[in-house]
């Protein structure tokens, strides 16, 4: 029996043998008038948003002188000549590469303003607890959008609850989300290790004990004795086949240099050589279970490790789980297409720009309601910061049970810090203590609105 991860997406289309037609149309293709009519095409296609595949590029209007097969050949002919090969290879050997069209570089661009988190650092409106507040909401969010890619099968809502009250897991669903907040908690603690063996390996068995069905494979590669993995549709085809067990350890060596590498003969930006790891170790598949989650953890480790602190905040995972067929198509054309690494990349840092865009909207509405909150809370002066966040959030979600464990989970303090902090809101009369079920938890004192 064939172990098997199912995806919903169909095999692309395989796209034209391009080497074969520009050899037999190069005199059509490249007269004079033809040749620049064909380079216009390309730069307006490779610099718009989308970098496209065969299966899309076929519905794009190329000019009459050429048929599509024509113009895609050119197309990689072109991109071929800007391809920067990297260390990673694949299992046959072949070099991954990539380049960097216009619309990757903006993205960049856009990414180093913000990704060193000046946004957050530069604005006296967010409170340093709010923004310890906002980080433990942000690795909630994405532990479990990052478990729901890989089956978690729970609500947001139950699984953020657990989260915040610091209950024990139920259930398998929720074991996986509990282990994954808790791997990413410490991935801080981990940014100064280089990347070898016994660090995946450690990620790995934060993120999956007590979650697979063989508790042996918990923290280990795959080997000869396991039964075979391939990644399906649900037609049942197989869309991939990870390397075989014993190419495992030579190819995450490769994996371990080229993260831990100072300099190459040619700069690598830090953004985009985590996206490269996130996919490579996706590739290898080295584990039976939870590459997804480890090779997200592994982009994460490689952006802190880099300065961009500001990734703390941002819930990537929660926009894949928005478009997991993108997500995997982006994986299959890079694998598919001579390993042309520029697919996956663009595809990764379109969300995440998509997420810094998010958390900027979100620090506009908060310096809205700050405002309105310190204004509502002048008669209160002697109010931590914290216990002013508590009081704002027990207000807007009436319905949710608020106690002390959930105050001392979200803002990462001991218990009794905050217990003295519920304690003194009980003391000006804001906030009342009830029991709900067989659990003591806080309301507000009376129905009112900051």
């Amino acid at each position: 029996m064939v172990q098997k991860n199912e995806v919903q997406v169909k095999i692309p289309e395989q796209a034209p043998d391009w080497k074969k037609i520009i050899s037999g149309s190069f005199q059509t293709m490249f007269e004079s008038k033809n040749f620049s009519t064909l380079n216009d095409v390309v730069a307006k296609l490779d610099q718009g948003e989308d970098y496209h595949y065969w299966d899309t590029f076929k519905y794009q209007l190329v000019p009459e002188i050429v048929s599509s097969e024509q113009a895609w050949s050119y197309l990689k002919f072109s991109r071929q000549s800007k391809i920067i090969k990297t260390k990673p290879i694949t299992k046959d050997g072949e070099n991954f590469g990539y380049w960097t069209p216009d619309s990757i570089l903006k993205q960049l661009l856009f990414i180093d303003q913000y990704g060193g988190g000046q946004i957050l650092a530069g604005d006296a409106v967010i409170h340093k607890s709010e923004q310890k507040r906002y980080i433990i909401n942000s690795l909630m969010e994405e532990a479990i959008a990052s478990s729901q890619l890989e089956g978690a099968a729970t609500t947001r809502k139950v699984a953020k609850n657990m989260l915040r009250s610091g209950r024990k897991p139920k259930n398998h669903a929720e074991k996986m989300i509990y282990n994954n907040f808790q791997t990413i908690m410490k991935i801080n603690e981990l940014v100064k290790r280089p990347l070898s063996e016994e660090l995946i390996l450690e990620l790995h068995r934060s993120m999956t004990m007590g979650t697979l069905e063989t508790p042996s494979m918990c923290g280990r590669f795959r080997t000869t004795r396991d039964e075979p993995i391939d990644v399906k549709d649900q037609e049942g085809n197989v869309l991939y086949e990870p390397p075989e067990p014993g190419k495992i350890v030579p190819l995450m060596q490769i994996l371990y240099d080229y993260a831990n590498e100072a300099s190459e003969g040619r700069f690598t930006h830090p953004v985009i050589k985590a996206i490269n790891l996130h996919f490579y170790l996706s590739y290898i598949h080295p584990f039976n279970d939870g590459n997804g989650r480890t090779a997200r953890a592994l982009f994460y480790w490689y952006m802190l490790k880099n300065g961009y602190w500001m990734f703390e905040y941002l819930t990537i995972s929660k926009i894949f789980l928005e478009a997991p067929s993108q997500y995997a198509k982006a994986f299959l054309y890079t694998e598919i297409d001579d390993g042309d690494l520029t697919y996956f990349i663009s595809f990764h840092l379109r969300t995440i720009n998509i997420a810094i865009k998010k958390l900027l909207k979100y620090i506009k509405r908060k310096q809205k309601e700050v405002s309105e909150t310190t204004h509502w809370l002048k008669k209160y002066p002697d109010l931590n910061t914290r216990q002013k966040e508590a009081m704002k959030h027990i207000i807007d979600h009436p319905d949710e049970l608020y106690t002390i464990s959930s105050h001392q989970n979200v803002y990462n303090v001991t218990y009794e810090t905050a217990r003295r902090d519920l304690l003194k809101l009980s003391k000006e009369k804001l906030i009342i203590m009830v029991k709900k079920g067989k659990k003591f938890c806080y309301i507000a004192a009376k129905k009112f609105k900051l």
